[in-house]
């Protein structure tokens, strides 16, 4: 998969510079960003080339709702070869997760006992447990009763909400993704864990879930606001009776619309939080899954 890069630079910087950087975060997120870093400058943002929808990024540039500030940008192709590189040479420091869970590299490995822990080699694959948005997803799953469900990860990454699962005791575990990169990570990653038995992968966007054979008790999706605002009805329709939906990767500011989306569909929402910003929210399907 390939994705650009873009610089957006904020003029004046002053005291404004951190609220004009989420709301670049929050409109470049209705052009298909799924990811943000900041710089000096303001943000840095990544968005897949094929999901890049300009005339959104033109209005952002344009149509900048902060009085007195100017947003300019610079785009360029991101290489594929950097990240990997970056990650096979650093990789990441161990993560722990409710003091339950630590999820490390192979480079990296943990230095106490926990309950569980993931290795994850993260090869042109997003999903390491580094994000917040990751952390909060596994967080739900630990709070939740895992043993005997079947579990879907909508846009698996490096497989690591569904390794996740089935290290809980999740039966089995289905992934997909749009990218093939990430499928063949995901499968990679379930050997490396001893799961590869329980979990399948599939390369596909969301009309992938009609390949997957049955319903779900536990649902999640870390994917930006759009994608999941237009998925979610497929999600529904994969859930069974008492089902969870876990969804994360997008901002506190967007858990409105997606809780109205999911109320739309009949979901309740059960569990909600928050991190550095960014938001997951858990609804459930009908009764109990108990």
């Amino acid at each position: 998969m390939r994705y650009y890069e873009v610089e957006f630079s904020v003029s004046p910087k002053g005291d404004g510079l951190q609220d004009a950087r989420d709301l670049i975060a929050a409109m470049a997120g209705e052009a298909g960003f799924e990811a943000f870093e900041e710089t000096d400058g303001g943000t840095k943002g990544y968005v897949q080339v094929a999901l890049l929808n300009r005339a959104a990024l033109d209005n952002l540039k344009n149509n900048f709702p902060m009085p007195g500030m100017t947003v300019s940008y610079n785009i360029k192709e991101a290489e594929y070869r950097d990240w990997n590189e970056q990650w096979e040479q650093e990789g990441f420091e161990p993560i722990t997760i409710c003091d339950r869970c630590c999820i490390h590299d192979g480079r990296h490995l943990p230095q106490s006992h926990y309950d569980i822990t993931i290795t994850i080699d993260a090869k042109l694959a997003f999903g390491t447990g580094t994000h917040e948005t990751t952390r909060m997803i596994v967080a739900r799953l630990l709070a939740a009763n895992m043993a005997g469900k079947r579990m879907l990860d909508c846009g698996c990454g490096t497989g690591i909400l569904a390794i996740a699962a089935l290290k809980m005791g999740a039966a089995m575990a289905v992934g997909y993704d749009i990218d093939e990169w990430s499928v063949d990570n995901s499968l990679h990653n379930a050997q490396v864990n001893g799961v590869a038995d329980r979990f399948e992968a599939l390369q596909g966007d969301a009309s992938a879930i009609g390949r997957t054979g049955g319903k779900f008790n536990v649902v999640a999706a870390n994917i930006n606001r759009n994608i999941l605002l237009a998925d979610m009805p497929r999600f529904c329709e994969a859930m069974a009776d008492g089902a969870i939906l876990l969804l994360s990767g997008f901002y506190e500011s967007d858990a409105a619309a997606i809780t109205r989306q999911a109320e739309s569909l009949g979901l309740r929402q059960t569990h909600t939080s928050g991190d550095g910003g960014w938001a997951c929210l858990e609804f459930r399907k009908g009764g109990a899954t108990e």
